[in-house]
């Protein structure tokens, strides 16, 4: 298959493209997204197809407006609309009873949905072109990090998939945090992202988290919860919190032979960096949010350098600190 390269100004034959069952990768303030018509059970397995994704695994559907929400969910409860009224459009997707003619292997053949409002121009206009909610999981090979920018789905699905629109480098860098409503006395996280516990906890007070394991058998709920994500080919360490501590394992891995890629903080980086290694900033320490955006575009810039292991510091599990913690331990090879 011949994948077609797309701008901003290209928005209607990516559209057609859709409506006629294709696969399309598109960007969103997350990360890109492989976009499939949600309706149509054909179209959807393409991207379960492109992506090598467990059939299990749910997509999130993408809509472009709140009105749209109501043909694909049974109710709206309150707590959702007051959830939908602080952070939509943007990264936060919600989990809801769902109705409508979604395709069976959006849902992984649950009762329930994934359902979000892309804060992006290009997707919004998209997803109304195309006259359908879009399918969309990361556009990336199934358990690589995900693509923040179009050169990443060309890496990983050119030849596979219809077209990839281009619109730069995304913004948050992370995908969006999904959040269980389906007992609306409950609201519970089950992926970290975009929005964080603390705001949530601002607008609801009590918010629960899913802790799920690898182990787990039962259907996934949300992406991200089940599988091993976003690693790349190269072993991924995280460092110890102790930057003391961390120069001394680097140096000792080094002097045993290996060649390091270092993706820390700009503090850590003024003690780190040599001439002998590939260093990669995540920006200053007290701003997770840098550290959030350059994460998965970093971890695929080392993966391409000539290095034998690639090593990463660790940030606090507080605000976006707590997604970015979530996507790096899931990418890890070992943990120190």
């Amino acid at each position: 298959m011949q994948t077609d390269f797309l701008d901003s100004n290209q928005l209607d034959q990516a559209s057609k493209y859709l409506k006629n069952g294709e696969v399309v990768a598109f960007p969103t303030e997350t990360v890109y997204g492989l976009g499939a018509d949600a309706t149509n059970e054909k179209a959807v397995k393409k991207i379960f197809q492109a992506k090598g994704r467990p059939s299990d695994n749910p997509l999130i559907i993408h809509i472009s407006s709140v009105e749209q929400l109501e043909q694909y969910v049974q109710s709206v409860p309150d707590i959702a609309k007051t959830v939908i009224s602080h952070f939509w459009p943007g990264p936060c997707t919600l989990i809801l009873n769902k109705k409508g003619p979604i395709a069976t292997s959006v849902t992984g053949g649950l009762d329930t949905i994934a359902v979000r409002m892309p804060d992006h121009p290009i997707a919004l206009k998209l997803i109304e072109k195309s006259g359908v909610p879009l399918a969309a999981p990361s556009a990336n090979t199934s358990g690589k990090p995900s693509p923040t920018d179009a050169s990443h789905v060309k890496k990983d699905l050119d030849g596979k998939i219809r077209a990839i629109l281009d619109g730069g480098r995304t913004g948050i860098g992370l995908e969006s945090t999904v959040l269980d409503l389906t007992d609306p006395h409950k609201p519970t996280i089950l992926r970290p992202g975009g929005v964080t516990f603390e705001e949530l906890e601002d607008i609801l007070g009590t918010v629960f988290e899913s802790n799920p394991t690898l182990k787990d058998s039962s259907a996934p709920k949300s992406p991200g919860m089940k599988y091993k994500h976003y690693s790349p080919v190269k072993p991924v360490w995280i460092l110890p919190t102790q930057l003391d501590l961390a120069k001394a394992i680097v140096n000792q891995l080094e002097s045993d032979g290996e060649t390091i890629g270092l993706l820390t903080s700009d503090d850590w980086l003024d003690e780190l960096k040599t001439d002998q290694r590939k260093c990669y900033s995540l920006g200053k320490k007290d701003t997770p949010q840098q550290a959030a955006a350059r994460l998965f575009y970093s971890l695929r810039k080392l993966d391409d350098e000539k290095v034998s292991m690639i090593m990463v510091e660790p940030y606090k599990k507080k605000g976006i600190g707590a997604a970015y913690m979530n996507r790096l331990e899931k990418a890890a090879t070992r943990i120190l």
